[in-house]
């Protein structure tokens, strides 16, 4: 079973109410497997520059299969090949805090990054939005 869109604007929603408890302005993106944007939401008040870095985390996180943070350490460990995939994938790499795989088993159905607060605010917000996609996917 793939990702719906449903699934994922109901985990934005999850995601979006978390924030506005934090008192965090924030953007959402979840994307399919693929690394397609399903859902980009972006809060009132949040950093306009998010709206495109959510989607990228989001979509970064889904082509290689790998959480935010083990994808830092891989950038760290290889920047020379970092600063060349953007030109490979077809689309901005990011590596950063927020940003979670979605799996239904073993397989991969997307990803979700969350941009605009503190990273350990966007960290907190992602994991909502994963347990929420979970809860549905699992369905």
């Amino acid at each position: 079973m793939s990702l719906t869109s449903e699934q994922a604007r109901a985990a934005s929603a999850c995601v979006r109410e978390h924030a506005a408890g934090l008192g965090a302005r924030i953007t959402v993106a979840i994307v399919d497997g693929g690394g397609h944007v399903l859902v980009v939401d972006r809060m009132d008040g949040a950093p306009p520059l998010s709206a495109r870095i959510a989607p990228a985390k989001a979509s970064s996180v889904a082509l290689f299969h790998r959480d935010g943070g083990e994808l830092v350490r891989l950038q760290q460990a290889w920047p020379a090949l970092f600063a060349q995939l953007d030109q490979v994938a077809g689309t901005p790499i990011i590596a950063g805090a927020g940003s979670r795989l979605i799996r239904r088993g073993d397989v991969v159905v997307g990803a979700i990054a969350v941009s605009g607060s503190a990273p350990e605010h966007d960290d907190v917000c992602a994991e909502i939005g994963l347990v929420s996609v979970r809860s549905a996917v699992s369905d």
